[in-house]
């Protein structure tokens, strides 16, 4: 099993074990219940399959029509499916995006996608990472039990890196971490001297990078935990 399959077995069983109360209530994303999310996460394996399956067969596609329409697809799919037929869909959709997952594998080095026309190019190569940091990172989101510290240290450690990478700041803004339950440590940036060394264990650490809130579990030896995406 490949760590996004059992990624996905994981998020499908947390999401069977949920009453319908349970899934009508709020998500740790603002502004979404867990239905939302877990509706997201069924829209977004089905957008994903579609990217693989065009390049596949040679009809390249976008991921979604537009930002508006993925926000409004969501709304209108948890406005008209009830939990069951959500979870359903769910399966469905990770059976969907399983089926060509090797596809990524495949492609020419380099391949993009569009995930709205004209918008960002991503990487086709890339889609089993991506959809790995939307299984794990909402599954977390649902505040259902399972959160980033249940992450497999190499995931956890694969998402600091790629939060490195998506470190947005100006030069002499950056930072350090280092994990505290692994032999590893990221730069954040170009930091300054006297920068912020960010200190936790490795799953509070990079759910913190990734923007959320850790708590006390990460702290920045300055005191103030510097904004770990640079904006």
């Amino acid at each position: 099993m490949t760590t996004l399959s059992a990624a996905s077995e994981r998020l499908l069983a947390t999401a069977a074990s949920l009453s319908d109360a349970e899934w009508a209530a709020p998500s740790l994303c603002a502004g979404w219940t867990r239905a939302h999310v877990l509706a997201h996460l069924a829209l977004n394996a089905e957008g994903l399959g579609g990217i693989l399956r065009g390049l596949r067969d040679g009809v390249p596609r976008t991921m979604y029509v537009s930002e508006e329409r993925r926000d409004g697809d969501i709304d209108d799919l948890v406005a008209a499916a009830g939990p069951a037929a959500i979870l359903e869909r769910l399966r469905a959709a990770v059976a969907g995006l399983d089926q060509v997952h090797d596809v990524a594998t495949v492609l020419p080095e380099g391949t993009m996608f569009e995930r709205t026309p004209g918008g960002r190019q991503m990487s086709a190569n890339n889609v089993p990472f991506l959809r790995l940091r939307e299984v794990e990172i909402h599954h977390a989101d649902l505040g259902a039990g399972y959160t980033a510290s249940d992450w497999p240290p190499t995931t956890a450690l694969a998402f600091l890196t790629h939060s490195t990478r998506q470190y947005a700041g100006p030069a002499g803004t950056g930072f350090h971490a280092v994990a505290t339950d692994e032999p590893a440590r990221w730069t954040f940036g170009t930091p300054a001297d006297g920068a912020a060394t960010v200190t936790g264990p490795v799953g509070p650490l990079a759910w913190w990078a990734t923007g959320r809130d850790a708590g006390d579990a990460v702290v920045s030896s300055t005191g103030a935990l510097p904004d770990p995406t640079g904006a």
